[in-house]
């Protein structure tokens, strides 16, 4: 069984597939036969690519996606969710694991999928990260997710029981946006938040149905927090952890650590890109699972 990855490329022109990729740490592109190469700068191609390095240092496959381009429209969105609804229907057995990442929030496309793994013999484990969290937090059924990953914002977002989009989060609980206890608890009490969440934060959290169970603090890397894409990588780094067979909360620790370690080997400076870090990522996901045997 293969991992799945699933987003949108913001390229009208990118063609809808099925395909699995090779990352070239050296110029930072994506490839396969049947496409040009696709340069990795943030969004769905970072985290593909984090999740294809930390799956060679495991000694797992490298996870098959479906991307499919998309520039806010949600046309080639949609035309994802119909491909992956079909799919899953004639054999949702064929994947491990889902990672969705960015998608336009079509509730009737999500729900389509949802309903699509309805009587599987074993289901697949669900990860959602970035925008396909606003569908599965609009649709009601966030908690047939197994994992969240969200930033501070939108775990503000996903605490607001009343906000349609994350910009129409109430202003109280943005303030309290630190407060990530507070905010995970409410996520879950009001059925907006996946069994279990990894906040991506300057201290990361891990949270089981609302309540904190750990924290990630280490390596302390300030400048990361400019770095566009450094969320997408943790998001790739804990499928590959998850689809390796390491448990939810240690797979959530082993990610957030290795990918603090690897922007510390990055040196990052204001110049600093995301292929700048995942040029390390595989030493720094050796040396973490090492740290965390």
């Amino acid at each position: 069984m293969a991992w799945l990855v699933c987003g949108t490329i913001p390229d009208p022109s990118f063609p809808l597939g099925w395909r699995t990729l090779d990352y070239r740490t050296k110029d930072g592109c994506l490839s396969c036969a049947d496409m040009p190469d696709l340069h990795v700068q943030r969004g769905t191609p970072t985290l593909y690519a984090a999740c294809v390095l930390a799956c060679r240092v495991l000694g797992v496959e490298s996870p098959r996606a479906l991307l499919v381009g998309d520039i806010g429209d949600g046309i080639g969105s949609a035309a994802l969710y119909a491909e992956l609804a079909r799919r899953l229907s004639a054999n949702a057995d064929e994947f491990y694991g889902i990672t969705f990442h960015y998608l336009f929030p079509d509730l009737d496309g999500h729900n389509r999928v949802l309903a699509s793994l309805e009587g599987c013999s074993r289901r697949p484990m669900l990860v959602a990260d970035a925008g396909f969290m606003y569908a599965a937090k609009m649709s009601g059924y966030a908690k047939e997710y197994d994992l969240f990953t969200p930033d501070v914002g939108e775990m503000a977002f996903l605490a607001d029981e009343n906000a349609p989009h994350p910009l129409y989060t109430r202003g109280f609980l943005l303030d309290s946006g630190q407060d990530v206890p507070a905010l995970a608890k409410r996520a879950w009490e009001s059925g907006n938040a996946a069994r279990n969440m990894l906040v991506k934060a300057r201290v990361d959290t891990i949270v089981v149905r609302g309540e904190v169970r750990g924290t990630v603090d280490t390596p302390n890397v300030p400048a990361l927090e400019a770095i566009g894409g450094t969320g997408d990588i943790v998001a790739g780094l804990v499928s590959a952890m998850l689809y390796a067979g390491l448990a939810m909360e240690r797979a959530c620790r082993v990610a957030a650590r290795a990918a603090r370690r690897a922007g510390e080997l990055a040196q990052p400076t204001p110049a600093t890109q995301v292929t700048d870090i995942l040029a390390h990522m595989e030493r720094a996901v050796e040396e973490t699972l090492q740290e965390q045997a």
